[in-house]
C-alpha cells in the first residue's frame, strides 16, 4: 500500500523512472536503429522503465541529425508502444529550429517534449519565457523543461517557472541544478512535476517531492531505481536509502569518471547491449577506463556477461 506522501505528490505525466537514452551507433558512427530497438526493449521489460527520453545530450542530440532524430522516435515507438512514454528531446539554442523538431517529433509519433534551455548564447529570463512558450505552441504535446544551468550556462529561475507554469502544456521539470529550496518553492507554487536529473541526487528528490527521475544509470540499474521509488512511496525509507547507497559505485563510475554518454556505452557493453561507439568531439572510453568502469558496476552489484 502506498504512503499519504504518493498521494500528496502531482500524477506523474510520463511514469516515475525515465532513462535518457544513448543512441546506438556501429564502429563507423552510424545509428544502429536495430540497436536501438533492442535497447529499448531491454530498457521497458528488464529495466522497468515508464518511458524513454530520446535525443537529449545522452542520445548525443548535438550531432545527430535532424533525419536521424525522427527515423529513432519511429523505431523506439514501434518497439515500446503504450508500454511506455516516448519523450523526445528538441532542445536547442535557436527557437525555431526547436519549434521544427517539436513538430517533427509530434508527427513521428513521441508522446511528449523535453525542452532544455537555450545554450551558449545565454538568453535573459524574458528569452527563457518566449523560447518555452513557442516550443509549447508548436504541438499539442506535453512539455518537460529541462534546467541544467552547469551545461547551459543560465538556470531557469523560480520566477520564470511560476510563470511558465501557466502555460497548459508545459507540465514537469527535469532539474539538474540541484536548488532544492528553489524546487520546493516551484512545487509548493504549481502543479508542475518534478524529475530528477542528477542520479546522486535522485532520492534526495524523491524526499521533498519529486514524482521521479529521469536517469543515466538505469540504463544498467533501472530495475533497482523503480525498486527505490517503490520502498520511498511505500513508506520504507530505509529501504529506500541502502539502495541509494548500494547504487553509489555506480553513480560514481557512470557520472564522474568521464563524459555520462561515454561511460554508458562502455557500460552497456560490459553488459553485451547495444551502445558502439560516440561521435566526435566525444571519443571512446579507453580501455584503462573501461576497466575502472567494470570494478564500478561489480561494486555496485550489476551483474556482467
Amino acid at each position: 500500500m502506498s504512503s499519504g506522501a504518493e498521494a500528496q505528490l502531482p500524477r506523474p505525466p510520463f511514469g516515475r523512472l525515465l532513462t535518457a537514452m544513448v543512441t546506438p551507433m556501429t564502429s563507423d558512427g552510424a545509428v544502429d536503429f536495430d540497436g536501438a530497438a533492442q535497447l529499448a526493449e531491454y530498457l521497458v521489460t528488464s529495466m522497468r522503465n515508464d518511458g524513454l527520453v530520446l535525443s537529449g545530450t545522452t542520445g548525443e542530440s548535438p550531432t545527430t541529425t535532424d533525419g536521424e532524430k525522427a527515423q529513432l522516435i519511429r523505431v523506439v515507438k514501434e518497439v515500446v508502444g503504450n508500454r511506455a512514454h516516448v519523450v523526445a528531446g528538441v532542445g536547442t539554442n535557436d527557437t525555431a529550429h526547436s519549434c521544427h523538431l517539436a513538430r517533427q517529433a509530434e508527427e513521428a509519433g513521441a508522446d511528449g517534449l523535453l525542452v532544455v534551455s537555450p545554450y551558449y548564447n545565454k538568453p535573459p529570463q524574458s528569452g527563457l519565457v518566449a523560447h518555452f512558450g513557442a516550443v509549447a505552441d508548436a504541438t499539442g504535446l506535453p512539455n518537460i523543461l529541462y534546467d541544467i544551468p552547469g551545461r547551459t550556462g543560465i538556470p531557469i529561475k523560480t520566477e520564470t517557472l511560476l510563470q511558465l507554469a501557466q502555460h497548459p502544456r508545459i507540465v514537469a521539470v527535469k532539474d539538474a541544478k540541484g536548488d532544492f529550496g528553489a524546487g520546493s518553492a516551484v512545487m509548493l507554487a504549481t502543479d508542475l512535476a518534478f524529475y530528477s536529473g542528477d542520479d546522486i541526487l535522485n532520492l534526495p528528490w524523491l524526499a521533498i517531492g519529486a514524482v521521479g527521475f529521469v536517469s543515466v544509470v538505469a540504463h544498467v540499474v533501472g530495475d533497482r531505481l523503480h525498486e527505490m521509488i517503490d520502498a520511498y512511496l511505500a513508506g520504507d525509507a530505509a529501504g529506500a536509502v541502502r539502495l541509494h547507497r548500494e547504487l553509489m559505485p555506480v553513480f560514481t563510475g557512470i557520472m564522474t569518471r568521464t563524459q555520462g554518454v561515454i561511460a554508458t556505452k562502455a557500460a552497456l557493453g560490459l553488459l553485451g547491449l547495444p551502445g558502439g561507439s560516440v561521435r566526435l568531439p566525444l571519443v571512446n572510453a579507453t580501455s584503462a577506463e573501461i576497466d575502472q568502469f567494470r570494478a564500478d558496476l561489480v561494486a555496485g552489484g550489476v551483474k556482467l556477461k
